[in-house]
């Protein structure tokens, strides 16, 4: 190495002979070499002010940290690899009708997987439920049943033992059960489980194999094979989830068209497939609704937009420690520093601090992870979804770091860096506070607000529909009402005369309780999906051969309207006289008479709809049901949508999995104990499943949107937080310029209420120009939010007020705190000091 040195000098000093002489041609050691002497003043100015370059670092850290929460759920949801392999082969195949999705019935199944030719393979999976006695009461828990190739197909490994054999799929062999690795340790984590025997429903099942930790755990913690009955050999019942793998190379639009051929084949040979269709989808983006998938790119560009806001109040922070800096920056540029010196020493000065407050971030992001995902509602994501702070996450926070440097740093180093020397030193102590010269910093605030405003008017407009949400008429009322679901095995008696005996004594027990007023057995549950999508026409009406009709159905019993509190608007509810030996009878809800039966009278009405056949995947004949009722419309499917409803006598049609909805004097939750003791009274072996009071099953309902504005309100404090220091900053750096001129001023007679009059015109004027412009803004937020919304116009004028409120007050006060300090100063004192 040392004899080099002689030749690197050599280069040293020609190439700095060159540099000096203006040419252009440097080095990399000579560039290495100035970035040197720029990080070593770097480090003496922040350490020369210690106070506001942690203000500028704190402030960075938290929008770069918000940023980084945020895409850490962005890439898991969008970006990061799915835990399969091959990933972008997988996709989900639904039946539609008329545009709406629905699940597939088993023949379309059986018929897909026997004509496609562009698949690997189809596999088919549906829910369901098994009661297990761990404990001291039996126990319901999910389960899945699969068919025997779904988990080969998907790619998910074992932790012990096997999967299903082909020969398990079938009847009389299909006793077996598959573990979650969740479940594997719930159950005491024996390393030889596989061969023993769990029983389910009161049947033996043998455990053949535990599934490998991650992404089923929080899935159905059993799982056992999709055995296809005789009867469910049907097309007119959609039941089951339906996923495939493509063949190398094939791409989604033509798998679609394939899917296509298939469908239009089946339609040909089969009437009753007609009107049917079928889509194609990326597993992906199948796994999360639309809804979820806006809202989280919002939220993605509410983040964005606190990181600009958080760069211009940076950036005017740094271009007020510059202008205090300029009789330094002209004497070192009268002895000889270029502008594009002086420039990179100041941007290489905001990249340090954005660089620092990077490393920062990554700890208030991860705490802003850890928050988010703590008071997350269950369900947000999909299960496939692995939020942390992965590398990816890491790198995207280096880099937005380094781009905030950049956006923030430009700004004072442009300004510097075009300063002459000359009319510099000339100033003196001058101040120069005329409007002029302070452009740059206005602009800065101006834009500041126009920022602020549009992120907040998105807070305004997600709470306001929050809150139109909350005070939407549900139907029904909530308070002191308990639900729980019975989980009846599927080996009982399938005969509805049983099971309509078997759900009698239920009630009459639960009814015999101390504070239970009234008791109902229904097949679905108000404010969630209450029933099944069925097929029906009018009697007496010519149906329209490209029309299906279709309702949610729902079977309940006549105490129903009662202990929800729902009120019929027309008509008369069920009877106990509504059973099997009378007339088939129907209540059908104001959304459905709005949209079926306008301008006819629907009590004259009869409906032509197939029964449900208790037990089984099949419907029985078509009989005409009477319509003798109408009621208020019970919201369902997230509050939002009003959908259509028919309510049949559950005596008259019973299902042998159903739903308890009980009303109470008193607690329902104090309740509950007493209530399965009374079920517990009529079969020892049934489990309550999903126990939870009708308030509580409003809250989940309002989960989500309440967690997403929550978010929204959380940014949008922390931008008008952000959006008042700046203007802070900027009325105070102007007084401070001015300190002279207002002395002057006071001393010439001038009161000090006019002296604190011109900051906050100054001030006023400035905020008034962001609104205008950010008004522009928060329209277009608007637009974009719009299906996100709940009850919102095009142009919501009572959030948008508030928040011009809420940004002008906090303008006021952030003018008048400086304004205040000025005219309350000596002004004998502070003309001395100048």
């Amino acid at each position: 190495m040392p004899r080099f040195k002689p030749v690197l000098a050599k280069f040293r000093s020609r190439f700095s002979d060159r540099t000096l002489k203006g040419e252009r041609f440097e080095i990399p050691l000579l560039r290495f070499e100035r970035l040197q002497r720029n990080l070593r003043i770097s480090v003496r100015k922040l350490q020369k002010n210690p106070t506001l370059s942690l203000m500028i670092m704190l402030t960075l850290a938290l929008g770069i940290g918000a940023n980084a929460a945020i895409f850490s759920f962005c890439y898991a949801v969008f970006l990061a690899p799915l835990p399969y392999p091959h990933p972008g082969q997988l996709v989900v195949l639904q039946s539609q009708i008329q545009g709406h999705d629905d699940w597939v019935s088993t023949l379309d199944f059986l018929d897909w997987k026997l004509q496609h030719t562009l698949f690997q393979d189809l596999n088919a999976w549906t829910g369901g439920g098994f009661n297990i006695s761990t404990q001291a009461e039996p126990e319901n828990l999910a389960a899945s049943h699969v068919t025997v190739g779904l988990f080969p197909m998907m790619g998910d490994g074992f932790y012990l033992g096997r999967n299903f054999l082909p020969d398990e799929g079938i009847a009389g062999k299909d006793h077996v059960v598959i573990l979650t690795h969740a479940m594997w340790k719930r159950l005491g984590a024996n390393p030889s489980i596989a061969g023993t025997v769990l029983h389910l429903d009161g049947e033996p099942y043998v455990v053949v194999g535990v599934l490998s930790p991650g992404v089923r755990d929080p899935g159905s913690p059993l799982i056992v094979p999709l055995v296809f009955k005789p009867e469910q050999f049907n097309r007119d019942y959609h039941w089951m989830n339906v996923v495939g793998r493509l063949k190398p190379g094939i791409s989604i639009p033509h798998a679609q068209a394939n899917m296509d051929a298939i469908v239009a084949r089946i339609a040909q040979a089969h009437p009753e497939a007609k009107g049917w269709t079928v889509t194609v989808e990326p597993f992906r983006s199948a796994s999360l609704h639309a809804r979820q998938k806006l809202t989280l790119w919002l939220l993605m560009g509410a983040v964005a937009f606190l990181l600009v806001i958080a760069c211009v109040n940076v950036a005017s922070l740094l271009l007020a420690k510059a202008m205090t800096e300029k009789r330094e920056v002209a004497i070192r540029g009268a002895l000889g520093a270029s502008p594009a010196a002086i420039f990179a020493e100041f941007l290489t000065e905001s990249l340090m601090l954005a660089l620092f407050a990077g490393g920062l971030s990554t700890v208030t992001g991860y705490a802003m992870l850890r928050g988010l995902i703590a008071v997350m509602p269950a369900g947000t994501l999909p299960a496939a979804a692995d939020v942390r702070l992965n590398l990816p996450v890491l790198l995207f926070t280096l880099g937005i770091a380094i781009a905030a440097g950049l956006l923030f740093g430009c700004v004072p180093a442009w300004y510097t860096s075009r300063l002459d020397p000359m009319e510099t030193m000339n100033e003196g102590g001058r101040s120069g506070a005329g409007l002029g010269r302070n452009r740059l910093r206005r602009l800065l605030v101006v834009s500041e607000f126009s920022l602020a405003l549009a992120l907040l008017a998105g807070a305004g407009l997600a709470i306001h529909s929050f809150w139109n949400l909350v005070h939407v008429d549900l139907g029904v009322r909530t308070g002191r009402v308990l639900t729980f679901v019975l989980g009846v095995p599927d080996s009982r008696s399938k005969q509805p005369e049983r099971i309509v005996a078997y759900y009698r004594q239920i009630l009459d027990r639960i009814e015999s309780v101390p504070g239970v007023s009234d008791a109902t057995v229904m097949s679905g549950m108000p404010l969630q999906v209450p029933g099944f999508s069925m097929p029906f026409t009018i009697a007496g009406k010519v149906a329209d051969p490209g029309l299906h009709l279709a309702a949610v159905v729902q079977q309940v019993t006549p105490s129903y309207y009662r202990t929800f509190g729902i009120n019929l608007t027309r008509g008369r509810s069920f009877n106990e006289h509504d059973d099997a030996s009378s007339m088939k009878v129907a209540v059908v809800n104001e959304e459905f008479v709005r949209h079926f039966l306008q301008g006819v009278d629907p009590l004259r009405q009869r409906l032509i709809m197939q029964q449900f056949i208790p037990g089984v995947t099949r419907l029985g004949p078509a009989v005409e049901w009477q319509i003798v009722g109408v009621y208020r419309t019970v919201r369902s499917a997230g509050l939002r949508d009003r959908v259509a409803e028919i309510d049949i006598p559950f005596w008259q049609s019973p299902w042998d999995s159903a739903s308890i909805g009980v009303r109470t004097a008193q607690d329902p939750e104090s309740m509950f104990r007493s209530v399965a003791a009374a079920v517990h009274a009529v079969d020892p072996q049934i489990a309550l499943a999903e126990p939870r009071t009708m308030d509580q099953v409003r809250d989940e309902v309002l989960a989500s949107d309440r967690f997403t504005m929550l978010l929204f309100a959380c940014f949008a404090l922390v931008a008008l937080m952000l959006a008042a220091v700046g203007i802070y900053g900027v009325m105070a750096f102007s007084v401070t310029q001015r300190r002279q001129e207002m002395a002057l001023r006071i001393a010439l007679g001038g009161t000090p209420s006019r002296v604190v009059g011109l900051v906050m015109k100054e001030g006023i004027m400035l905020a008034s120009l962001g609104f205008a412009i950010g008004l522009i803004g928060a329209l277009s937020v608007q637009r974009v939010m719009q299906s996100t919304l709940y009850d919102i116009g095009p142009i919501d004028y009572a959030s948008l007020g508030v928040v011009v409120f809420l940004l002008f007050i906090a303008a006021l006060l952030a003018c008048y705190l400086p304004a205040f300090r000025a005219s309350s100063a000596d002004p004998m004192q502070t003309l001395r000091n100048q």
